[in-house]
């Protein structure tokens, strides 16, 4: 059952990665510019404050 829920989760997490991209394809271009201008220190700041908050959405969901 674990299993099955985390294929589901990693299918969803693909097809909501793919929604940008097929939308707007020149925005994401903008936007992967603009990651790559940020520093070690901010990337890892923005990846931090994604994991905490996906954390909390699972917490409060469950």
């Amino acid at each position: 059952m674990m299993w099955r829920d985390l294929l589901v989760a990693l299918a969803l997490l693909l097809v909501l990665e793919g929604i940008l991209p097929f939308l707007n394809p020149a925005g994401l271009r903008r936007t992967l510019l603009l990651l790559s201008d940020m520093t070690d220190s901010q990337l890892r700041f923005a990846g931090l404050t994604s994991m905490l908050i996906g954390t909390v959405l699972l917490y409060v969901i469950h």
